[in-house]
């Protein structure tokens, strides 16, 4: 064959081994026990490692009716939390020959446009966040073996669900301000019909409610800035004893609180605690630095992938929550600290 840029085919490598494309189809799928001789499968496959064959894997596969491909299902990558979800999840799908597409739902949440003229045809599988579960039925993904990421394992869509230990990272958060002597709180919750968010409301409610004298204010905020400081803003403004801590569902929201406890001249943690959930980047951007729950987003995108994988082979997935850690900062002390 005439070296260049043209790809080596198959026939190529018939012609160089002496033998037929069928032989040549036989041994590099690893289907050539029982009908060729080891001698002839190593001729072939030296004669496809001279020639730098690589198998047309995207027909192989189309004809199989597989295309080793996944479409991960998250809402608008407003924070980088989503991205190392993706990362994790790309690289445990490297490892075994799969590639991930990645589907943000445009509007962070609720249906979305179809990225393909059929995702059925065109995929073999979906890891799905439940912040943007209303996008799966647009594209269909519902009908395709499915993973969901942070659902509720009891109602959830998915053959198999992934979820962080979010109940614990409410638990820890919750004992850490209490421990300080802080009784009574706000909670700048996240206003997005999810699973999640509606577990960490859930949670604080309950393990306050068990600590005699606290109380609990809740303010609903959007996931952004402004809008958690527009949110803060008005809940602090409201009759009754002030909080003394602050405990916000997002890193971002937390970063809202910041902008409005400094417009209404209070300061953290001297006059209120702060605490985030996510330990993205922003944590430390603050100042001071932000108490938040660190979740391990690329540890969370393996599993899902892990999780994938094993529906895709008929095996059960591991179980068991992911575990987090509350990273104690500077934004958290005991109330009415000088």
């Amino acid at each position: 064959m005439a070296r260049g840029s043209t790809r080596p085919t198959s026939r190529d490598v018939a012609q160089a081994a002496g033998v037929s494309q069928a032989a040549v189809s036989l041994v590099l799928g690893d289907k050539w026990r029982g009908r060729v001789s080891e001698t002839t499968a190593e001729r072939v496959r030296q004669a496809a490692r001279d020639l730098g064959y690589r198998p047309n894997l995207a027909a192989r596969n189309l004809r199989l009716g597989h295309t080793r491909t996944v479409l991960l299902v998250v809402p608008a990558l407003t924070t980088e939390f989503f991205a190392g979800v993706y990362t994790g999840a790309a690289r445990v799908a490297a490892d075994h020959g799969f590639g991930v597409v990645l589907y943000p739902s445009p509007e962070g949440v609720g249906p979305a446009r179809d990225p393909f003229a059929s995702a059925q045809a065109a995929l073999d599988g979906v890891i799905a966040s439940s912040m943007a579960a209303d996008a799966l039925s647009a594209i269909r993904g519902d009908q395709l073996p499915l993973v969901m990421l942070d659902s509720d394992p009891s109602g959830s869509l998915g053959a198999a669900t992934v979820n962080l230990d979010i109940t614990d990272a409410v638990r820890q958060v919750t004992d850490h301000l209490l421990g300080l002597g802080h009784r009574h709180f706000l909670h700048l919750a996240a206003d997005v019909p999810s699973w999640t968010f509606e577990v960490r409301a859930r949670e604080l409610a309950a393990r306050l409610h068990a600590v005699p004298g606290t109380t609990l204010r809740t303010a609903p905020a959007p996931i952004s800035i402004d809008g958690a400081r527009q949110a803060a803003e008005a809940a602090l403004g409201t009759p009754g004893p002030r909080p003394t801590a602050v405990v916000c569902d997002d890193d971002k929201l937390a970063a809202g609180v910041y902008k409005a406890l400094r417009r209404l001249g209070l300061r953290v943690p001297d006059d209120l605690s702060v605490t985030g959930l996510d330990d993205l980047a922003l944590a430390t951007a603050l100042d001071p630095e932000l108490t938040t729950v660190r979740l391990d987003a690329e540890l969370f995108g393996e599993r899902g992938m892990h999780a994938l994988l094993a529906v895709l082979d008929d095996r059960t997935p591991d179980r068991g929550d992911i575990p987090v850690e509350l990273v104690v900062r500077g934004s958290t002390a005991p109330p009415g600290t000088p």
